[in-house]
């Protein structure tokens, strides 16, 4: 789960979606303020400060997740430590902590009318309401122009999906978020390989993994190298080399895991709910949920 927070993060991160931002020529406007030539990202900064966390050892500014949404969840009491389930079941779709997230007493925005009930008011007296519950626009907080650049990035996607159709901004996607590459083999850090091998060939019904020697040379040189391979009976899960034979199993056994979490299934096989939602392919063929994984090896 966190190469898998990891990898939405670069493909989709507020950092990734700023650079699209920049690479397609949105600037950001130097003044905002009511008159604003089209074309530019406008946004309120957000104002300078940096204070001190409860501790009053932190600061806040330098440790987001310091903050207090009070949502009263028990993953934002301080020094709480957030686990894997934690940051699936209350984080957002990064893992890290949600922000911005609005008031549930709060309108929509300062000022909207609410709805009634026809039957019960006139146009008049309902428009009378309205005009006395109007409230005084709030002074908005600041943003970052990373974070207006990512809002300004889904919005559009957004506006293509809600004008355009799904197509469209399935195409927008594919050629501005996937055609990004992506280096997932090295979002990979295994504290103990040998170990995780090991659990992951008992709970898959695996032989036991056996280390065997490859290959070597210059054994009695001052850069000795060995080539060890990680086998399960016969087949042969992982290779690594190294100038030590317990480097080279190391390197070896996290291979063979990178293997297993790297796979790639055929184009045929892979389906998203969306795909349903065109009456050709939902005619040919029945919805199949992707699996992505039976779940982490040592909990």
């Amino acid at each position: 789960m966190p190469v898998l927070f990891a990898a939405q993060y670069g493909y989709v991160g507020p950092a990734t979606l700023g650079a699209l931002r920049s690479e397609w020529g949105v600037e950001v406007a130097a003044a905002p303020g009511q008159e604003v030539d089209p074309g530019l990202l406008q946004l309120k900064r957000v104002a300078p400060g940096n204070a001190l966390s409860e501790d009053g050892m932190t600061l806040k500014k330098d440790m987001p997740s310091l903050r207090r949404l009070q949502t009263g969840r028990r993953n934002e009491e301080y020094h709480y430590r957030r686990g894997i389930s934690s940051r699936i079941v209350y984080d957002d779709q990064f893992g890290d902590l949600q922000t911005g997230m609005p008031d549930p007493d709060a309108k929509p925005y300062p000022g909207v009318p609410m709805s009634s009930r026809r039957e019960e008011h006139n146009t008049d007296e309902v428009a009378k309401q309205e005009a006395q519950n109007v409230a005084p626009e709030e002074p908005q907080e600041g943003v970052t122009v990373e974070a207006a650049s990512a809002s300004f990035v889904r919005a559009l996607a957004g506006a293509l999906h809600l004008h355009a159709g799904a197509s469209a901004s399935k195409a927008f996607h594919t050629e501005h978020i996937l055609s990004r590459h992506l280096q997932l083999h090295q979002l990979f850090n295994f504290n103990h390989p040998t170990r995780d091998l090991s659990r992951l060939c008992l709970r898959e019904n695996f032989e036991p993994p056996v280390a065997r020697l490859v290959s070597e040379t210059g054994r009695h040189s001052r850069s000795p190298v060995f080539v060890v391979g990680v086998y399960s009976g016969d087949e042969k899960l992982g290779e690594g080399a190294g100038s030590s034979l317990n480097e080279a199993r190391v390197r070896a056994a996290a291979a063979a895991l990178r293997s297993w979490y790297l796979y790639s299934p055929t184009v045929s096989e892979v389906m998203v709910p969306s795909d349903m939602e065109l009456a050709e392919v939902k005619a040919r063929r029945s919805f199949k949920p992707q699996m992505v994984d039976v779940g982490e090896i040592i909990s």
